[in-house]
C-alpha cells in the first residue's frame, strides 16, 4: 500500500522548516521537540539543518504512551511537578544561541477520559516551569517556528469516516497545502505570503487605533490595544538578528492588548484543543481586563484550572485577524490543533503577552511593558472568535470607528 504520507512534500516541508521557519545560520545549534511517530520528519529536519551548517542538532521527543503511564500509575503528588531542570537547559541554550523548532503531532484528545484535576494540575506546573523558556520565545530573544506532523492518533479524530490509512494521507495533504509546500517552489511561495502579510500589518500600524470592536452572535467584546503597540504577520526578526517565521503555516496579524482594558463578553467559534482535552463552546465575560465569567459545555473543569494558573491567564495577551476566506478556513476541516485553527479565524490568546508586539519591544523591561498594558503570565493559550458571521471595528484614538473586518472579510 501506498504511503499516506508522500515523501516529497515531506522533505519540501523540513526545507521550509530550516529555510523559512527558522532560517537556520551556518554555526547554530537547534533544539528540536518532537512526538516520536513524527521521526520521519525529525531526520529530515536534521538533514536540512546540517546541510544548512547547523552546529550541533538536539532532539527531545516525547510518547503518548508514555504520558498515559504518568495518569495510571503515578503517585498524587507527581502531578503537582514538571521537569523544571529540561527547560531550564532549554532557556540556557537560548541564550547561547540555539535556535527552537517545536514539531505538532499526537493525539489531540489524549487525556480527554483521565482526572481533569490531575490534568489541571499537570498543565500548571509544567506551564509555570516553561517560564524561563517561554519568556525567550515570547520575546524572540531567538528565531523559533513550528511545523506539524500528520499523526495517525490526530488523523482519526479529524477524519473519524476514513480508514487510518486515508485519514493520514487527508490530514498530511491538507497540512501540506496549509504549509505552501504541496506544490512549486515552496520558499518563493513564503517570500509572496510574507509580503502580503507584511501589507495588511503596515496598514494597522499607520490606523493606530485604541482598541478593537467585535460583534456577532454571542460576541460583543471591546479589546483595547496597548500603547505603542504593532502589528506582527509571518516573517518577525528575532533579537538576535535573524528574521523567521514562527508559525508554519500562518494566516494571521497580531497584536498586543491592553490587558486592563478588555470589556464585554464573547463565544468560541471553534473548539480547543488544550493538553490532551477538548474545550468545546466557551463562553466568557471580561470587566475592566479580567475574566469574571467562563463556562464550556465540555472541559469546564479544565478551562477553569487554565484561568487559576495566575492572575494573568484571565486576561488577553494577543489579538490576531485572520480572514475568514484563509486557505485553513476553506478546508472545511477542525484540525483540533491550535497551530492550524488559529489560522482559520480570528483570535484572542489568554496569558503572556509578546513584548516584540511594542514598538522597541526587544528590548524594552518587562516593568514598561506591564505599564504599557502588556499581559505576564505562565501560560499563552489561543482560542478562536471569528467567523463569517464577526464584524471587526477598529476605534481611533479620537473615537471614531473604521471597519476593519465584515462578516469575517477584511473590510
Amino acid at each position: 500500500m501506498q504511503d499516506p504520507i508522500d515523501p516529497v512534500k515531506l522533505d519540501r516541508l523540513a526545507e521550509v522548516a530550516v529555510r523559512v521557519g527558522l532560517n537556520l545560520q551556518p554555526g547554530q545549534d537547534l533544539v528540536l521537540t518532537a512526538p516520536v511517530s513524527a521521526l520521519p520528519l525529525v531526520r529530515r529536519i536534521t538533514a536540512h539543518a546540517y546541510k544548512a551548517g547547523a552546529g550541533v542538532v538536539t532532539p527531545i521527543l516525547s510518547d503518548d504512551e508514555v504520558t498515559l503511564a504518568r495518569y495510571r500509575h503515578a503517585r498524587d503528588e507527581s502531578f503537582d511537578s514538571a521537569a523544571g531542570w529540561l527547560y531550564d537547559g532549554m532557556a540556557a541554550a537560548y541564550d547561547k544561541g540555539a535556535a527552537r523548532l517545536a514539531i505538532a503531532g499526537g493525539d489531540p484528545m489524549l487525556l480527554a477520559n483521565e482526572d481533569p484535576d490531575k490534568v489541571g494540575r499537570a498543565n500548571k506546573a509544567m506551564s509555570m516551569a516553561y517560564t524561563p523558556a517561554r519568556e525567550r520565545i515570547t520575546r524572540f530573544a531567538t528565531n523559533w517556528s513550528i511545523v506539524a506532523w500528520p499523526d495517525a492518533a490526530w488523523a482519526r479524530l479529524v477524519s473519524p469516516d476514513l480508514s487510518e490509512h486515508d485519514a493520514q494521507r487527508r490530514l498530511a495533504e491538507a497540512i501540506f497545502a496549509a504549509s505552501r509546500v504541496d506544490d512549486g517552489d515552496a520558499v518563493a511561495r513564503w517570500e509572496a505570503h510574507n509580503a502580503e502579510l507584511t501589507r495588511r500589518s503596515s496598514w494597522l500600524d499607520a490606523q493606530n487605533f485604541s482598541a478593537l470592536h467585535f460583534t456577532g452572535p454571542g460576541t460583543d467584546l471591546q479589546v483595547g490595544l496597548a500603547e505603542g503597540h504593532r502589528w506582527l504577520a509571518g516573517a518577525t526578526a528575532s533579537t538576535n538578528g535573524i528574521t523567521c517565521n514562527p508559525n508554519i503555516p500562518t494566516e494571521e496579524v497580531f497584536t498586543t492588548p491592553d490587558c486592563r482594558r478588555v470589556s464585554g463578553h464573547v463565544s468560541a467559534t471553534k473548539p480547543l484543543s488544550h493538553q490532551g482535552t477538548l474545550i468545546e463552546n466557551i463562553q466568557v465575560r471580561f470587566e475592566e481586563g479580567r475574566i469574571v465569567e467562563a463556562k464550556a459545555t465540555k472541559g469546564e473543569a479544565v478551562l477553569q484550572k487554565v484561568l487559576d494558573t495566575d492572575e494573568g491567564a484571565r486576561r488577553l495577551g494577543e489579538v490576531a485577524l485572520v480572514p475568514h476566506g484563509s486557505p485553513i478556513s476553506q478546508s472545511g476541516m477542525l484540525f483540533y490543533n491550535t497551530l492550524f485553527d488559529e489560522n482559520a479565524a480570528s483570535h484572542i490568546a489568554l496569558g503572556q503577552c509578546y513584548a516584540t508586539c511594542f514598538q522597541g519591544g526587544e528590548t524594552m523591561p518587562a516593568e514598561e511593558v506591564a505599564r504599557r498594558g502588556g499581559n505576564a503570565s505562565a501560560i499563552h493559550i489561543d482560542w478562536m472568535i471569528g467567523s463569517d458571521q464577526i464584524d471587526v471595528d477598529g476605534i481611533t484614538q479620537s473615537g471614531e470607528r473604521v471597519r476593519v473586518m465584515h462578516k469575517g472579510e477584511w473590510a
